[in-house]
């Protein structure tokens, strides 16, 4: 016991020295307070491409009702689409909720899609949308990662496309900032 002991202090030790392959004089901590910097590569305005100013590329994904949906039939008669990529899990659950709540009933005119892409069918997705009480919301079903893989996603990742199709967020889902987006629109 004593010498597991010892052998557990000396291995945080060394772990806290060597930060994992670098001292405290390496930057081994930067991490830990972030510049806050976008070091996302520069984009041309209006170009097209998947980042925040450019032009989005049309997509179309079925919804869990088998019901095609086209950004470009989406945008007219909208102030903005915004797509979240959910997985259901319990943080997805928080930020759909905080959404379904606090976000949709003040933004009438934007058209909101969960899109989900885990569950890899129609059928698995709407279950997954049931199960989760999400049926007032639309889930599109993103069953080969089209889109995922185009917008460079991940979970939580929240976009919003104007109506003329630029891209004005691109990013993990975070409330005061979603609603300063859709404000400024």
């Amino acid at each position: 016991m004593y010498y597991a002991k010892k052998m557990g202090i000396a291995f945080v030790l060394i772990l806290g020295l060597t930060g994992c392959g670098g001292g405290m004089d390496t930057g081994v901590f930067d991490d830990l307070n972030p510049s806050g910097d976008d070091k996302r590569p520069a984009v041309e305005a209006g170009s097209n491409g998947t980042q925040v100013s450019q032009l989005s590329p049309d997509f179309t994904l079925q919804d869990t009702l088998s019901v095609s949906h086209t950004l470009s039939h989406e945008l007219p008669g909208t102030r903005a689409v915004l797509i979240y990529f959910t997985m259901w899990c319990p943080v997805c659950d928080s930020h759909m909720s905080n959404m379904r709540l606090d976000i949709i009933p003040d933004y009438p005119n934007v058209t909101f899609y969960l899109v989900d892409y885990v569950s890899g069918s129609v059928s698995v997705s709407r279950s997954m949308q049931l199960d989760n009480g999400y049926s007032n919301m639309d889930v599109l079903v993103d069953a080969d990662l089209s889109l995922y893989h185009l917008y460079q996603a991940s979970m939580g990742t929240t976009i919003v496309i104007d109506s003329t199709g630029i891209i004005r967020m691109k990013e993990d889902y975070n409330n005061s900032r979603l609603r300063a987006v859709l404000d400024a629109l």
